[in-house]
């Protein structure tokens, strides 16, 4: 019991640092295309990443991690990151959140299939259940539709919900932290190439908000974050603790209203209760 709280507490930590992420990038598209801050992050949490395993001298993954590592960077460093950079050219942030709403059902479906994990019969239910409230809340009012920004969206889903299984499978065997900075450094080449091939024609123009928030996603969203999520699923168990994710939406929202002095709606403080429930009830049948 100890051991699944701790691993919720992790996750919970992951999830809130993974919430100012969309006000962050919100800020930081002002100044720079979707292209350049998706590598820059990348690039800059590899090069941290670097530096951490090299001044606490961390072993080389074994040959058979390679793999899962390789998934992992696919997934959450490279497909998420640019599938969604690139479908919000299309279709509208709020409308991302019906695609949201099941990374984790995706994460527990992958947590099967790839880590072996056995939930409980009830859990289903109310994962399903909180996924359909997100993305209930999420298409009230919402009337854009565009096919190429729907399928680029449920991709980013998919690869996401891969990278975070097998990520947690790796980080029973190398730690939380060890595994995200090693999926940085194997997708490092991909990024600083796509990075220099999208910089900003002028640095000047770039104002100090955009640098601001490009600092929090490299940092906070593509390392830290990640340090804390991936202990939490592997310590609490991926289908479990990834029911956490469910509240990321709404406490992305809150914070925008906090920063951006975006309007909270009554309809938003209403649905992540139910929403709150379910990820209750799904723990209690994990």
């Amino acid at each position: 019991m100890t051991t699944t709280t701790d691993g919720w507490r992790s996750g919970l930590l992951g999830v809130i640092i993974f919430s100012g992420s969309l006000p962050a990038t919100r800020v930081a598209v002002a100044g720079f295309s979707p292209l350049f801050l998706t590598s820059a992050r990348a690039v800059i949490a590899a090069l941290l990443g670097a530096a951490m395993l090299h001044l606490l001298r961390q072993q080389t993954p074994a040959k058979r991690d390679i793999g899962s590592l390789v998934i992992v960077a696919l997934g959450v460093v490279i497909g998420f990151p640019l599938l969604t950079a690139l479908a919000l050219q299309h279709i509208t942030s709020a409308h991302s959140i019906v695609f949201i709403g099941l990374l984790p059902l995706a994460t527990a479906i992958f947590g099967v299939l790839r880590g072996g994990e056995r939930p409980k019969m009830l859990f289903w239910p109310f994962s399903m259940l909180g996924s359909a409230v997100v993305v209930g809340f999420a298409l009230i009012g919402d009337d854009t539709v565009s096919i190429t920004g729907d399928l680029l969206m449920v991709a980013a889903v998919v690869l996401c919900g891969l990278g975070y299984a097998e990520g947690a499978t790796l980080a029973r065997r190398l730690g939380g932290w060890q595994v995200m900075c090693w999926a940085l450094l194997l997708a490092l080449p991909v990024m600083l190439v796509l990075a220099a091939t999208a910089r900003p024609a002028s640095w000047q123009a770039i104002g100090g908000g955009a640098w601001t928030g490009l600092a929090y996603v490299s940092v906070f969203s593509s390392l830290i974050g990640f340090m804390f999520w991936y202990r939490g699923l592997a310590v609490g168990g991926t289908a479990s603790v990834g029911q956490l994710q469910l509240l990321q939406p709404f406490l992305s929202l809150a914070l925008a209203g906090l920063v951006l002095g975006e309007p909270v709606a009554w309809t938003m403080i209403l649905t992540t209760g139910l929403v709150v429930l379910c990820v209750a009830l799904a723990r209690r049948y994990a």
